[in-house]
């Protein structure tokens, strides 16, 4: 017997729906390529969506096409979402730090119909242009005064675009059809698809504003710093209508500065970005003396979030940190931070070493740790094993076939990361599985070193690597980038970190840069540290 409940389709147009009907007039603001901030609601932003849709409908995109978009955080990004999701097509969120050549070879796999782009990245699109085998017209998000003079066929201006007539009604389809599109980073071969479909989307959307995640409510203020190009922008730009909460849109401008004055000024109570953003934000306010007047919580995902930045935010700041994780392939949130009362009830530093951790499973994610012959291990927080997922707002195959062997015939997907499970629940990642070093046959967690570096009060950052030894196959290379202004020795910094993990955890050389290479959202690109360190060999 089946229930005698309606049959409501999980749409996403329907969480901008429910903010129009329910917060029709809050606000959405967004700084300007010219550092202006321009002001909306969520009742214009449905309203300029629907006439985008019918101008893509009037051009021939249907039901499935690709629409790519290359732009920062703006209301315009946002209209372009909801826009091609409720007219059935998919948004396709193309990452613009990539190299040309991979942002052309990720839109002809996707096979894009279309391109949207911020005149910024003008450009950008001057160079893939000629390579784009399957995009039929390109739009900048800009009115006709500011298009770029590009001489790329078909451009318009998005203003003039969706400058049609006549009411557009969202079109009606199975929620099961897919809605956006977005590539892995790519660090290793190259990028693959990951296809949401409109019902992963809204269920993570509740699954991500959840009490102990998100937390979003009617009189919040969200400030994602977190690009629309990453992972969905962890799903704000759904959660965010869905509590009706004011958002606060950054653009380009990302620096410490720029950030802090939209927090301030906008009377931001959340925000969320991966650790090096918040690094460049603690380090202007420390240069300047200044505080966060509204503030409430951060989320800090994307990678491992050092101690020394918990303990900064919440005993000098007085702000929550809430440490998540999640990839691409989860939609992304995976787990989050928040801590169990009898964890409260422990002494501050205990209740760091879970914060470190990166959390318990949301409802909607399962999660275990396997043996390389797949045999589950225990939650004792000692067994480290591969980390496995699966859910409703988990991929189960990668867009045209790529990947097979990440995921099992059980719907479990294989995320590449070393982990351990502790008897509460909490997951800690100690490595990539590409990344872990392994040293006489045991395995040292390379994140676990960094993340004690960074808290030498001179180091802005620090990453470690695995680095050939003639007798111990791999022994830990530490690297690291200075604050300004400030110095340290090797042996400075060795000392640091003695008595605060095992003996022979402890790096056998230190290798000081100016800058640690990064991948394009924003983690530690370790294959070309090691590429960098080939030929490094440790003194005898």
């Amino acid at each position: 017997m089946l229930g005698l409940m309606q049959d409501w389709p999980l749409l996403v147009h329907k969480l901008l729906d429910h903010a129009v009907e329910n917060h029709g007039a809050r606000q959405i603001v967004s700084r300007q390529a010219d550092g202006g901030i321009h002001r909306t609601d969520y009742a214009a932003v449905r309203s300029r969506a629907r006439k985008l849709a019918r101008a893509l409908d009037r051009r021939g995109i249907t039901k499935g096409d690709r629409v790519a978009t290359l732009a920062w955080n703006s209301y315009r990004h946002m209209e372009c979402w909801y826009g091609i999701a409720g007219l059935g097509a998919i948004y396709h969120t193309l990452n613009p730090r990539l190299f040309p050549d991979q942002i052309a070879w990720i839109a002809n796999h996707a096979r894009d119909k279309a391109l949207f782009f911020d005149p910024c990245f003008a450009d950008l699109v001057a160079q893939i242009a000629p390579h784009l085998k399957s995009v039929e017209f390109f739009v900048a998000l800009c009115d006709r005064a500011d298009l770029p003079k590009l001489k790329t066929p078909k451009l318009i201006a998005y203003e003039d675009f969706i400058s049609v007539k006549g009411d557009f009604d969202w079109k009606s389809f199975s929620e099961k059809t897919a809605c956006g599109l977005c590539y892995t980073s790519g660090t290793t071969g190259n990028p693959k698809g990951v296809l949401y479909s409109h019902r992963s989307n809204v269920l993570h959307a509740f699954m991500a504003n959840q009490a102990d995640a998100q937390r979003l409510t009617v009189s919040d203020v969200i400030l994602p710093v977190v690009p629309m190009f990453h992972a969905n922008a962890w799903a704000i730009a759904f959660t965010a209508p869905m509590a009706g909460a004011k958002l606060v849109l950054p653009g380009a401008k990302l620096d410490g500065a720029s950030i802090y004055e939209l927090l301030e000024t906008e009377k931001v109570t959340i925000t969320a970005a991966v650790p090096t953003v918040w690094l460049a934000l603690l380090q202007h306010m420390e240069k300047n003396n200044l505080k966060l007047t509204s503030m409430k919580r951060v989320l800090i995902g994307g990678a491992a979030c050092p101690r020394s930045m918990i303990q900064t935010f919440e005993q000098k700041y007085g702000i929550e940190v809430n440490h998540a994780w999640g990839m691409t392939e989860l939609s992304p949130i995976g787990t989050t931070g928040a801590l169990k009362p009898e964890i409260l009830a422990r002494p501050y530093e205990e209740q760091l070493d879970i914060k470190t951790k990166q959390g318990i499973a949301v409802f909607g994610v399962e999660m275990k740790i396997t043996d390389d012959r797949n045999r589950i291990l225990p939650r004792d927080g000692k067994s480290a094993g591969r980390l496995k997922v699966r859910g409703p707002a988990v991929a189960r195959a990668y867009f045209r076939g790529a990947g097979k062997e990440a995921f099992d015939s059980k719907g479990w997907f294989d995320t590449g990361d070393v982990a351990t499970i502790d008897p509460d629940g909490y997951m800690a990642i100690t490595d990539r599985a590409k990344d872990v070093i392994k040293s006489g046959g045991e395995w040292i967690s390379s994140i676990a070193i960094e993340n004690l570096a960074v808290g030498h009060p001179a180091v802005a950052e620090a990453a470690v690597i695995g680095v050939a030894h003639p007798k111990w196959d791999e022994r830990p290379l530490l690297v690291v980038v200075l604050k300004p202004g400030r110095t340290a020795t090797a042996a400075e910094l060795i000392a640091h970190l003695k008595g605060r993990i095992a003996k022979w955890w402890l790096p056998d050389a230190v290798a000081f840069l100016d800058e640690i290479p990064h991948t394009a959202t924003g983690k530690i690109l370790k294959t070309q540290l090691r590429a960098q360190f080939r030929d490094f060999t440790f003194k005898s």
